[in-house]
């Protein structure tokens, strides 16, 4: 697939940049902005191009259609986006049962605008003790990859000042869907 990737990358015209850090094992990996298809289809090249093996979290519904045995064989882990079934707790305890594992969480969780961004993915990393990546697409500049690399505080204030402002100055593929205020988190 790196292959593929590659070829693919190459002639669509994106650079891939950065990634995690030798060292790092598992972490949650943020992918933002999210604002179209597109960011799965070409952050999915980048994964296979750096050799960065990932499971993703995404809607039951991916997993009904025809190809939904697809999305599994990607890395997709289904949620129930209409239950509480205590995804943070059960998505921190996937951590324990793997020596690698890398999960991309959209913090946005949907391609809409949204005005709170959720805070799983940080409670997620805190909980199982691992670091996050910050995962990126810039459409304006078509490069993607990886920026800091880093382990939560325990204070998501704080923590989220450095990706807002890692996340400032890439522009997504619906600009007008990209919504950062840190106070427009839950």
């Amino acid at each position: 697939m790196k292959t593929i990737a590659t070829i693919a990358l190459k002639l669509a015209g994106w650079k891939i940049i950065g990634g995690i850090p030798a060292d790092v094992k598992k972490c949650v990996i943020l992918a933002a902005p999210h604002t179209s298809n597109w960011d799965f289809v070409i952050g999915r090249l980048a994964y296979w191009y750096l050799d960065v093996p990932v499971k993703f979290l995404i809607k039951k519904e991916a997993f009904a259609h025809p190809l939904g045995f697809l999305v599994k064989r990607m890395g997709g882990i289904p949620v129930d986006r209409k239950k509480n079934t205590n995804l943070v707790e059960q998505v921190a305890e996937l951590f324990n049962h793997y020596d690698v594992l890398n999960v991309i969480i959209t913090p946005e969780g949907t391609r809409k605008l949204v005005k709170e961004w959720k805070k799983g993915f940080y409670y997620i990393a805190l909980r199982a003790q691992i670091p996050i990546a910050l995962g990126f697409v810039d459409y304006k500049n078509k490069i993607g990859g990886f920026g800091p690399t880093f382990y939560p505080s325990g204070n998501f204030e704080e923590d989220f000042k450095m990706i807002e402002n890692f996340y400032r100055n890439k522009s997504a593929k619906n600009p007008a869907l990209f919504n950062l205020s840190p106070e427009n988190t839950k």
